[in-house]
């Protein structure tokens, strides 16, 4: 049972943020959502707040009223083809500044809890191995340098968790690339990849979040969660040609080789995050706070290819 009047989530409508409504509703959890326009408030079945966009002088007074704690989803994510003139800066002034923002106003009227949802990319050292210079990632580092100062020097208790890759239906990216491929039998030159990468499956992810709302040794920690297994590139294709009931045409071309084509054309970031290998330890965050997935890969997958199976593939 979750002892607490509301909570408030910011973000609901993005593809993590849809999943943790909806659970949270379905287990009687009073929430409160914030929304960027009245147009999307309208549309939600719960108590929704207009905030208009997330900047470093939004008000959040309305939205954080008999609130106990806040998960904060709503960030600037990974842009494809980012035209800014300073991409740093633009990530700095959403997910540091607007985040921070959020965080004193909910200090100053006593809320207890503030859980960030962060990045894997916000491992400085991991970051430093990768000789990244990731944006996203830096603009991730830095909100979560802010937070544990402000809980330093109020009542708010933050807890940041670092999520690697996340995947369940309606996964958007490269991810969602990967399924139309496998889906429309297109045959790929990943059929020789010997990495290793840490996931998370969504539902397990939300079961998480929720989890750290209420067990009192999530206070103050960072937490790096993923599920129980690591896969290859390959290996992960080929579970995602079973849960579509395909066959993945995967060619098996040398990775030296591949990562060349792919620097030759201007894509040696896309060959990274094809060829190299991702691993992080949940271990001490499932024992420090006693969970497990609640879900396996195959059966995320499975719900992944079910919720596709109507859509059209173009």
């Amino acid at each position: 049972m979750i002892k607490m009047q509301r909570l408030l989530v910011t973000g609901s409508s993005g593809f993590i943020g849809k999943a943790l409504v909806e659970t949270l509703l379905a287990r009687g959890v009073k929430l409160t959502t914030s929304c960027r326009t009245s147009s999307q408030a309208s549309t939600q079945n719960r108590q929704s707040v207009t905030v208009g966009d997330l900047l470093p002088s939004t008000d959040w007074t309305s939205a954080l009223q008999d609130v106990d704690t806040v998960i904060h989803l709503a960030a600037r994510v990974h842009i494809m083809r980012d035209t800014s003139s300073d991409p740093l800066a633009e990530f700095r002034q959403t997910n540091v500044e607007a985040t921070l923002n959020l965080a004193k106003q909910a200090a100053s009227l006593g809320i207890k809890r503030f859980i960030f949802i962060s990045s894997i990319k916000a491992d400085q050292h991991l970051r430093e191995q990768e000789q990244s210079c990731d944006p996203y990632g830096q603009s991730k580092h830095e909100a979560e340098q802010a937070l544990l100062t402000l809980s330093k020097q109020t009542n708010l208790d933050v807890i940041i968790i670092r999520p690697p890759l996340v995947y369940g239906p309606y996964v958007k990216g490269n991810f969602a690339l990967l399924l139309k491929c496998i889906q429309k039998s297109i045959p790929l030159p990943l059929g020789a990849i010997n990495n290793q990468r840490s996931l998370v499956a969504l539902d397990n992810l939300v079961d998480f979040i929720i989890h750290t709302t209420h067990h009192p040794k999530a206070s103050t920690q960072i937490l790096t969660i993923s599920d129980d297994k690591d896969v290859s590139t390959t290996e992960l294709l080929n579970k995602i040609a079973i849960a579509f009931d395909k066959t993945a045409y995967l060619i098996p071309i040398p990775e030296t080789l591949l990562t060349f084509a792919f620097k030759c054309i201007g894509k040696g970031a896309i060959a990274e995050r094809l060829m190299g290998s991702l691993q992080v330890d949940s271990t001490p965050t499932k024992q420090l706070l006693d969970w497990k997935p609640v879900i396996s890969m195959d059966t995320q997958l499975k719900k992944m290819a079910n919720s596709r199976k109507n859509e059209t593939i173009y």
